[in-house]
């Protein structure tokens, strides 16, 4: 075990004399870690973002929409009435009770005293009971006579009263309560490392730190030898200790509200409206690994806030557990998607721009020529000829496997093109390094084999070779190469460390070429997380466009990242993008499902039958003109239809349980207002969360 790993170089700080400025921001105040880890988080439903959240009652809930006023004139109201029957239902109580006792002989006075006490308190009794509740005493004295009810209700009017503060003041009229605070390294302090404890209460950690240094201590405790070692790190590096290769700490400009001890990032506030559940109204929405795990889908037009509201915040919270060893998380988009700065990223792949430092492996690393062939494949045909598939992997296979066998790599994009061109030269080249390494005899076949497929109509290799070309462009040189001479590639099986990659597609430039790299990075990272041998990091994929990134292997093992500890967020303008034979598939595949404003009803129809229907309590009251009666009241619905110009009618109801769709497609493409999302979740556990109107605005 090796705690410190690939370390950084730290944070260096220099010293620089102040420099006066009349109009200088406030700093913002210091992290304080131990209120923190303090802060009350409750095991809640998937979804519900945990921090700070208390679970209303429903009644309560439903007893705190009353105003106060009105609440409080009910109240008194019923303490007139309580006070009214306590004083009718003893006198009429006594009144009984006195005929009664007179046909007894011999009552004492001490009797009869005792039947008056015990008529006063049945009395009393059940009129407090009945008025206790109908006029709502509970929710009046959780308002007004609790502490923190004293605290937000009356405090504020009581010295709003005696300070005469106007409604603009920026004093608070109260101090906050202090909330609780813990000590964040007891299980240092009392497991064998209070040194390494003690140096880190002298300095300022952040939550980031602090997660990661836990999880270092974690490793630690595997083996007792490793105590001493964790804290020796501790100790010369103090709240830097095993920070992450990047030597970052904290992602600089982050906006979105993350709570990394539940690993939970916050998007927005589910709204107190009927069609939410009520476990959920006023709730905080928010995202984990455990959700994010089976995947989200979310479609809505351009401008709607799928990138600013959803995907940055996603890959925000992914960086931060990158960085503090829980994850790792690779985004894909245009150049131009707001998918945070590079400073957040540890390889920054600027496909089609001179300036990048990195290129792409197009083979992913996969140590199975075959496979790598296949993927490759997949990637390089259009839509339109998927038919033609297995005969593209096939001629792909046939010159990728032998090459492999020659050289001991994968052919670039230049050879591989002359590969399958049938380049006579790349050919004899090819022949003579099998000949030389012994496999020659291995491979004849496969060679023979592509020479007889060459110069006919229906030539896989053709095809292959003419879409290569579109990846054989002077603003790609050196992105695709593979012998060492050009920049160095990125490959999908650095999934096993916590690295934070950004690929950067060119959509505007070479919007095909953009459409294949999207297609072969999201199969590769597909393949990569399936087949970790160390699942311990959660695998994050983040897409801002993936109208071209599917096909129909790609969607097969989106099922498959769910017992993989990895997920996918997928961003779609609408489903109309992708074929008419993925939808249906890909609606199966994913667990979340999210809708923005502005959809198309073919769009919101996939979602409202994937959310089905649910039963509810409808009422229906109806109307029609009174016609009962005799003379005299047939004469006083003339009159009153005279003097008022309005017709007496009877009124009925009727009252049955119906099912009705949850959202239906008219609902998602009009009704939803703009900010808002409506969202279903699933947990890698199963656990289901029907579709929920969220507020993403804040």
């Amino acid at each position: 075990m090796e705690l410190d790993g690939a370390q950084g170089h730290g944070d260096r700080t220099t010293t620089t004399p102040p420099t006066p400025m009349p109009h200088q921001r406030p700093r913002p105040p210091a992290f304080d870690l131990p209120a923190w880890v303090a802060a009350p988080r409750p095991e809640a439903a998937p979804g519900i973002y945990r921090q700070g959240y208390r679970q209303i009652d429903p009644d309560r809930a439903e007893e705190a929409r009353v105003a106060t006023w009105p609440l409080l004139l009910r109240a008194g109201l019923n303490v007139i009435a309580t006070v009214a029957t306590y004083y009718i239902g003893t006198v009429v109580l006594m009144y009984g009770a006195g005929f009664i006792l007179r046909w007894f002989d011999g009552t004492s006075p001490d009797q009869f005293n005792v039947v008056q006490i015990l008529i006063n308190m049945v009395t009393v009794g059940c009129a407090a009971a009945v008025f206790w509740r109908t006029g709502r005493w509970r929710e009046v004295s959780r308002r007004f006579l609790t502490r923190d009810g004293w605290r937000q209700n009356v405090a504020p009017v009581l010295a709003k009263a005696i300070t005469h503060e106007g409604e603009g003041s920026a004093r608070p009229a109260v101090e906050p309560e202090p909330g609780p605070v813990a000590d964040p390294w007891t299980a240092q302090r009392f497991g064998g490392a209070a040194a390494a404890a003690e140096t880190l209460d002298r300095e300022p950690v952040g939550d980031v730190d602090y997660m990661r240094i836990q999880r270092a201590w974690e490793s630690a405790q595997a083996d007792p030898a490793f105590v001493p070692a964790f804290v020796e790190q501790v100790k010369v590096r103090g709240a830097a200790a095993f920070s992450h290769p990047s030597g970052s700490r904290d992602l600089h400009g982050r906006v979105a509200h993350h709570d990394l001890l539940v690993q939970q990032v916050r998007l927005g506030t589910t709204q107190d409206v009927p069609k939410n559940p009520q476990t959920y109204r006023a709730t905080g929405f928010a995202l984990d690994p455990a959700l994010l795990g089976t995947s989200l889908l979310a479609v809505g037009p351009a401008g709607t806030g799928k990138t600013a509201r959803l995907a940055r915040p996603a890959i925000e919270a992914l960086c931060l557990q990158a960085l503090a060893g829980r994850a790792c998380a690779v985004a894909v988009g245009a150049s131009d998607a707001d998918l945070g700065p590079d400073a957040w990223y540890d390889v920054v792949i600027s496909l089609g721009e001179a300036g990048s430092v990195y290129g792409l492996d197009l083979y992913g690393a996969t140590q199975d020529p075959d496979e790598a062939a296949a993927r490759l494949a997949d990637a390089l045909l259009p839509d339109e000829l998927t038919a033609r598939a297995e005969s593209a992997r096939v001629a792909l296979q046939q010159v990728v496997g032998p090459f492999h066998a020659a050289y001991g790599r994968y052919p670039g994009v230049r050879e591989l093109r002359g590969l399958l061109a049938g380049d006579p030269e790349v050919k004899e080249a090819l022949v003579k390094a099998l000949r030389e390494a012994g496999r020659l005899t291995t491979h004849e076949r496969d060679l023979k084999h592509r020479d007889l497929q060459q110069g006919r109509a229906d030539d896989p290799g053709a095809l292959l070779a003419d879409r290569l070309a579109l990846l054989d462009r002077p603003s790609f040189e050196g992105a695709f190469t593979m012998d060492g001479t050009g920049k160095p590639p990125f490959a999908m099986k650095a999934l096993d460390h916590p690295l934070r990659v950004r690929i950067k597609l060119p959509e505007r430039s070479h919007p095909e070429a953009a459409r294949i790299l999207s297609r072969l990075v999201v199969g590769q990272f597909v393949l990569a997380a399936v087949a970790r041998e160390d699942r311990s990091l959660f695998a994050g994929l983040v897409v801002d466009d993936a109208s071209a990134a599917l096909d129909t292997g790609t969607v097969r093992g989106l099922q498959r990242m769910r017992g993989a500890n990895a997920g996918a967020v997928l961003l779609l303008r609408t489903l109309m993008d992708l074929p008419e034979a993925l939808r249906t598939p890909l609606f199966g595949a994913v667990g979340c499902r999210m809708v923005f404003p502005g959809i198309a009803p073919w769009d919101g129809k996939f979602f409202s039958e994937a959310w089905g229907t649910h039963v509810i309590h409808e009422r229906v009251v109806t109307h029609a003109p009174q016609t009962e009666g005799g003379v005299v009241r047939r004469a006083g619905r003339l009159g009153r239809k005279a003097l008022s110009g309005t017709t007496a009618q009877t009124e009925s109801v009727t009252t049955r349980d119906v099912e009705r769709l949850r959202w239906s497609p008219s609902d998602l493409a009009h009704a939803l207002p703009a900010g808002h999302a409506v969202v279903s979740l699933t947990a890698v556990s199963g656990e289901q969360v029907p579709p929920l109107l969220v507020d993403l605005r804040g």
